[in-house]
Order: structure tokens, then sequence, then C-alpha cells
């Protein structure tokens, strides 16, 4: 048993996601404004977005951290000043960067905000984390890249009061934390900052060049073709570990995936810290979770060494879709819901939601707005009533299983 107390930090790609990840269990946020973030196709927040969800994560305690951690142009650079006033303003916990002179500025113009260092800045030994201490950095996000012995040797050799956090689960990229040039020079979107196009996902051929149109297949050994491919990371077996090795915050990937994929992670991973920290095994039905969100095949990163090269497809692994969300539930799971993807009477589904463990049950007892009995409801976003297998909070989901693999 374990008395250390480890943040949950999960990502917030826009409002119903930020919920989501308040209701399923997150000790902290992390999310972006509309620019200077490194997931530019997230919903991302307004300035009056921001100023609403820093002051619904506060009422409920948890904290937000604000992405500035893309590497600025000029004319960006002069318009920080202005954006990182405005973070102080609202009482933002902490801005997450990359670039020294962001960091120089923050200090100047949200002086009451922590200073946290991006994984983009691959902090990969303990000197180089002291270095950012003594700049007066927080916390340092560690890079993918590293082991458990060196993320437990970088906890022995710096300060306590510095904070280490590094990703536990979610998408990992071919170049060294990020640090690619590809999506620019195929597609013009700029990979750091945040408009990553994947080519790394792409199936590649070889052309030569006084062959036009005749394409020759590079294969890896099994006959695979995806030869920068990688696996998404999964730390869920071993979150008590990665505790142990003195890390101060746990982070989840995936602020451009979905309010469903937002939930069902932060759940599974609220449970399996609460288990790690009272010294008891993580219930199976947890770990099944995060087999039931959008995902690639899952390795362990580097934490246990060098995971291989992956040159499997580049398809997601999609078995389960959500199917309608809880608005609210009375005291006989008579339950108000709007849906999200249409649904028969008789269907099989399963719900899930805050704290709850997934109940299969067969739909049934659809009625409209005005009590009226359906047989299917199919119009997105519609209110309609339906009894549950038992009382479910708001934001709980029901979801129904797919055929399994999909592309991306």
């Amino acid at each position: 048993m374990t008395e250390k107390k480890i943040e949950l930090l999960a990502p917030a790609g826009d409002m119903e996601r930020l919920q989501m990840a308040l209701a399923y269990g997150a000790d902290a946020v992390y999310l972006a404004g509309t620019m200077f973030g490194m997931r530019s196709f997230a919903g991302n927040f307004s300035p009056e977005e921001l100023k609403t969800a820093v002051a619904l994560c506060h009422s409920r305690g948890v904290r937000v951290h604000v992405t500035c951690n893309t590497m600025p142009r000029n004319e960006e650079a002069a318009r920080l000043p202005e954006w990182l006033e405005y973070l102080d303003s609202l009482g933002v916990d902490a801005v997450i960067l990359a670039d020294v002179g962001v960091f120089a500025l923050a200090g100047r113009y949200a002086p009451h905000v922590e200073r946290h260092i991006s994984t983009q800045a691959s902090v990969a030994n303990y000197q180089c984390a002291r270095a950012w201490h003594d700049l007066g950095a927080k916390r340092v996000i560690l890079a993918r890249e590293l082991s458990l012995d060196e993320i437990r040797e970088i906890r022995a050799k710096t300060p306590p009061e510095l904070e280490l956090e590094a990703f536990a689960h979610g998408a990992m990229c071919v170049s060294y934390s990020g640090r690619c040039l590809l999506s620019n020079y195929m597609t013009g979107r700029d990979s750091n900052r945040g408009e990553c196009a994947q080519p790394c996902r792409y199936q590649y051929a070889l052309m030569e060049e006084k062959r036009p149109g005749e394409y020759f297949p590079v294969f890896e050994e099994g006959g695979e073709t995806y030869i920068l491919n990688s696996r998404d990371m999964c730390m869920i077996d071993h979150v008590g570990e990665l505790m142990e090795a003195g890390l101060n915050s746990l982070k989840l990937e995936g602020r451009a995936k979905s309010a469903y994929y937002a939930a069902i992670v932060t759940g599974a991973y609220r449970h399996a810290i609460d288990a790690a920290a009272a010294g008891q095994p993580l219930d199976p039905v947890w770990r099944d979770e995060v087999e039931h969100i959008s995902h690639r095949p899952y390795s362990t990163g580097f934490y246990f060494g060098q995971p291989g090269q992956y040159t499997g497809d580049a398809r997601y692994l999609r078995g389960w879709q959500i199917v309608a969300k809880v608005l609210s539930c009375d005291g006989e799971g008579n339950a108000l819901l709007t849906l999200n993807n249409k649904f028969r009477a008789g269907e099989d589904l399963e719900l899930v939601g805050p704290g709850l463990r997934p109940i299969p049950f067969r739909a049934e007892g659809m009625r409209d707005g005005d009590g009226l009995p359906l047989d299917e409801v199919r119009r997105p976003q519609m209110t309609f009533q339906m009894r549950l297998p038992q009382v479910a909070p708001p934001l709980s989901l029901l979801r129904r299983q797919t055929e399994g693999l999909q592309g991306e």
C-alpha cells in the first residue's frame, strides 16, 4: 500500500470532453485556447469558454493546465504577453510550455501560474530536469522515451519540490518526442504546431523516377508495409510501478479524441490509481475498459525497454460505439437521454457511467418527448425517455458492440 497521492491528468479537447473528464474522476485536466497549443484540430476553448471551464473545474477541486507548447514565430511571440496575462487573471493553475522564450514570458506575465515543461522539450536526464527547476519550473513532463529505471534515477537526483509527470496511456510517435518534419514536408501541416497529418501511419511503396505509376511495395520481414507505424501506450497494468518510481502525475493522451474516449480512459485509470494506492489489485473489469475505446494495438512504450518496431496496419481497433448519453435519471432508473447513434428496441446495449461497472441490458421502453412509444430512436441529438437497468448519474453512457476494426 502506498500513501503517495498521484494526480490523474486527463485530456479535455472541448467542453463536452472536459465534462466527461470531470465526471469520470480526473484530478486535473489539460486543455488549450485557440492558439499556441499542440492539438489545433481539437475543439479547444475560446477565451470565454476557457473562463467557464476554469470556474467549473475549480468548483470541483480540479486543476486546469493550459498548453502553450508550440514553438511560436515572431508574430505569435508578440501576442503571447496578452494571452498569458489573461490566463493569470483566470486563475489557471499551470501553463505547459516548451520554448525558453515562452517560459520567460510566462514568468513575467503570468506570475501566479505554475510553469510545466512540455514533453516537447525532451527532458530525458536529471541534469536537464534540475536546470529547468533552477530556472523556475514547477514540473517537468518527461520524454516518452524513458524507462522506469531512468525515471527512478531522475527522481533520486532532482529536488523533491520539482514535480515529475509522465504519459501513461495513448498514442505514441515514431519520432523522438514528437520532433518530426514528415507532415510538414508531405502535407504542409506542421507537426510541431499542432497540425500533424500522421504520415508515419501511411502505407508506403517505392517508385523509380523513370517509371512513374509503377509502385514497388516496401516490405518488412513478415510482409508488412507500414514501415513507420507505432502502437499505442497502455500502462494500466503497471500504475503501481509508475507511482513507486516517484511520479507526481500520470497523463492520459487524447485531446483530439472523443468524449467517449475521455470518459472511459479517465474512469479506468481512476480505478487503477485508487486500487494501487490502497494496495489492492486492479479489478479486471476496469482493465477491460481500455479495450472498449478506439486504439491501436497496445504496448508499454519504453518503460521496460525498447518496444520494438510495429509494422502492422494503421487502423484503429474500434469494437464499441456510444449510442446515447444520460441527461438525468430518477430513483427508479427512468432516464432522459440524448441520442448519438440510432438504435432499435431489442438491441443489446451496455450501460457505463461514473463509478458504474458495465451493465449489459436489452433496449426497451423508449418513449419520445410526448411519452409515445418508440421502436427506434434515430434523429441525432434528439431527447428521449428510457428505463435503464439501474439508477445512473448524468453523463452515463449507453454503448453497443460493433464489428470491431475500422479505418482511422
